[in-house]
């Protein structure tokens, strides 16, 4: 078995196989950006650990195919910022603000084509199934986009809405990441699904995670301005659960609260953070992502491994939940 030292430095060799120096430079240079300027690399991460629960030998053609999934992912960011108008990414200016909005459409499209390209080193015998899995993967990650896109335009949803939009657009990705991983280490159908299932639950708990960070993180730390969420009315399980713990009274109030613009932005962001405070929902949260976080090690528990061969799979989720960024 590999440490996670050792996988993230399996991870970070295959991100130098993606280098692209081709023209257009206006195409290829904001994809070496993107890939450049950090990120946790999960996806590519959760792969390659779920393949070496089957497999120690990375000979075989796992890290294209785990690049795959970062290379989508960070095409579904590029498009994301244009969406959410945000300046920043990791602490860095965004592909649209570095460029502009026509680039960074189109160099994103590029990398949803190459990810393709790269998802094609599978092994044959197990292609189609990876295919099949990582189409349907990214069709429910548009759907869960849309669905985030559409939340922002009503004044509430309730949990049930939240939990089946970050699902869809942010769980399942992470779901696949596992299971693309077994797949391709040959593993038998009860091991993947315990595994899809393993990377869903933790994929909610890294969102809900998120959520709680772009409000309580530390700026410097998490890469962008604190109170994005907020700002856009986006959604997040802190809003939603406000909702739901508010009076008549702290519900008016929330309401007003969402209609402020940007003009007011650090007020409206000041003024959110504190109901949730007075309101429990700041604790609320941290109990939800353990809760979440535990559903996720029960999965894993059901693929029964070694208690050994899982060990670094747990270490894995247990950094996730307890990051700063």
């Amino acid at each position: 078995m590999y440490t996670l030292e050792e996988i993230d430095r399996i991870m970070e060799n295959g991100a130098k196989l993606h280098h692209i120096q081709r023209e257009p430079a206006n195409l290829y240079e904001p994809l070496d950006y993107m890939m450049s300027i950090g990120g946790k690399r999960i996806r590519p991460k959760l792969c390659l650990l779920a393949y070496n629960l089957l497999s120690d030998d990375f000979r075989n053609p796992v890290v294209f195919p785990a690049m795959a999934l970062e290379v989508f992912h960070e095409f579904t960011l590029i498009h994301d910022d244009i969406m959410d108008r945000s300046d920043t990414r990791r602490g860095c200016p965004t592909v649209y603000k570095k460029w502009n909005e026509n680039i960074a459409i189109l160099s994103g499209d590029a990398m949803s084509i190459l990810a393709y390209k790269y998802l094609s080193y599978a092994p044959q015998a197990v292609l189609p199934q990876v295919l099949d899995l990582f189409n349907t993967t990214a069709l429910q990650v548009c759907e869960g986009q849309q669905y985030d896109m559409d939340f922002e335009q009503m004044p509430f949803i309730t949990m049930e809405d939240y939990l089946g939009m970050i699902g869809l657009k942010t769980a399942v990705l992470i779901a696949c990441s596992a299971k693309m991983g077994a797949l391709i280490g040959g593993a038998s159908k009860t091991v993947c699904d315990a595994l899809y299932e393993f990377g869903y639950q933790l994929g909610i708990a890294f969102q809900i995670t998120d959520d709680y960070l772009d409000t309580f993180g530390n700026e410097k730390v998490f890469g962008k301005k604190i109170g994005g969420d907020i700002t856009n009315n986006k959604k997040t399980w802190l809003l939603v659960e406000c909702f739901r713990r508010a009076d008549a009274a702290q519900k008016q109030q929330l309401k007003q609260l969402l209609l402020i613009d940007e003009s007011q932005r650090e007020a409206k962001v000041e003024a959110v953070r504190n109901l949730y405070i007075d309101l429990g929902v700041k604790e609320a949260a941290a109990a939800e992502i353990l809760r979440f976080h535990k559903k996720a090690l029960d999965a894993l528990a059901t693929a029964g491994m070694e208690p050994g061969r899982t060990r670094v799979l747990e270490q894995f989720a247990e950094e996730l939940i307890h990051r700063e960024k």
